[in-house]
């Protein structure tokens, strides 16, 4: 075999196996994939890119135009997810990597690091009961961040959003990393069934629906704000330019609901997660639904990071909003993370209520998640 086939080879094998995988030694010398032809882009990693999560979410990542490098990290099976994913003519350039011992090569120099590792739940569990288990694998993880990518965007996913946030606030803090604006917990999956159901009970099309939803991303932590739920805007000319929008752009001037509709569908919301756990009968939990959830916000992130203008969504952040130190709120997104934490607006009474409801709930979880750290 001569040299230029031998490169050949190398080139096209460098995404699968990353160096110091034993079967990549002796056999072809690695050099370094490049991407040909593709438009620039950013570099994002995905933690636990084997899960049930993972897997779609990563397939999603690939097909992003802003997307130039893809990193997949997980402790098993990665190598397959890669070869897999990696056959999709999609600019993007895939990159395997498998165990703790290159944790570190998959996170260096990337600008958005997703994290859905962790177990999922199943029947009869709660997302607290999925704490000691997926607590100390975000603080690993958290730990590989701080050291490698610092300046990265995190959007935490693994379960339970209200306490893995803090501990990745704490972990950042411990390294002398922190900066809130850097740092998102990923509560897409409950807009996105929120915008879902009351596309159902209006009779309108999902993607013209806007419903904010704000507190926690667990049980009655979750609080849908149907009072402000209004169709999207049709841009004329484009979707980052919210600046420029007049009344007439609005497909249909507000939605109203009764008592009844309210009581349903905030229930309904609230617990979307089980009802999915449920459906599948100990099979799985809400994982195809997350994922597209998840690529969602992190397309929203990256478009962010770019520098469009008005990408405003939600996501439970540090915050100001309320006396609780993390809160979900709409934020608007920019080069620097976090550009804005918007305050909540106008609420229904019933909304009030469900507030106050939530917090000691949300405060616990919090709590929980900072002490983990900190003992």
């Amino acid at each position: 075999m001569d040299h230029r086939t031998r490169a050949r080879i190398s080139r096209i094998a460098a995404h699968l196996v990353h160096p110091g995988n034993s079967q990549n030694e002796g056999v072809l010398e690695r050099i370094d994939c490049r991407s040909k032809g593709g438009a620039s882009g950013f570099k994002v990693a995905v933690l636990g890119a084997s899960g049930g999560i993972g897997q779609p979410l990563s397939m999603l990542m690939k097909m992003n135009p802003l997307v130039s490098v893809l990193h997949l990290y997980d402790v098993v099976n990665t190598l397959g997810v890669t070869a897999d994913i990696s056959h999709m003519d999609t600019t993007a350039v895939v990159r395997g990597f498998v165990g703790k011992e290159q944790l570190e090569a998959a996170l260096v120099g990337m600008d958005l690091v997703i994290i859905p590792a962790g177990i999922p739940r199943k029947p009869g569990m709660t997302r607290d009961d999925l704490f000691n288990i997926n607590a100390g694998i975000v603080r690993t993880l958290c730990e590989g961040v701080a050291k490698c990518c610092p300046n990265a965007i995190v959007n935490i996913i693994s379960n339970p959003v209200n306490s893995t946030v803090p501990i990745a606030a704490e972990v950042f803090k411990r390294a002398g990393v922190y900066n809130p604006k850097r740092l998102l917990g990923v509560t897409a999956l409950d807009v996105v069934r929120a915008n879902t159901f009351v596309a159902e009970v209006v009779g309108v099309d999902p993607k013209e629906v806007d419903v904010p939803v704000v507190g926690g991303h667990a049980g009655i932590t979750i609080l849908p704000l149907l009072s402000q739920s209004i169709p999207c805007l049709r841009m004329r000319r484009s979707e980052s330019a919210l600046s420029s929008f007049q009344a007439s752009d609005l497909v249909n001037p507000s939605f109203s609901f009764t008592e009844e509709e309210v009581e349903y569908l905030t229930n309904r919301i609230q617990n979307g997660g089980t009802e999915v756990v449920e459906a599948k009968a100990g099979t799985g939990s809400a994982t195809l639904s997350m994922a597209f959830a998840a690529a969602k916000f992190a397309d929203a992130c990256l478009h962010g990071l770019r520098g469009d203008a008005g990408v405003v969504r939600c996501a439970f952040v540090a915050s100001e909003v309320t006396e609780l130190p993390f809160f979900a709120s709409k934020v608007r997104l920019g080069r620097a993370g976090i550009e804005e934490v918007y305050p909540l607006g106008p609420l229904s009474a019933y909304e009030r209520s469900g507030l106050e409801k939530l917090k000691k709930e949300l405060l616990g979880s919090i709590d929980k998640g900072i002490s983990s750290v900190r003992q």
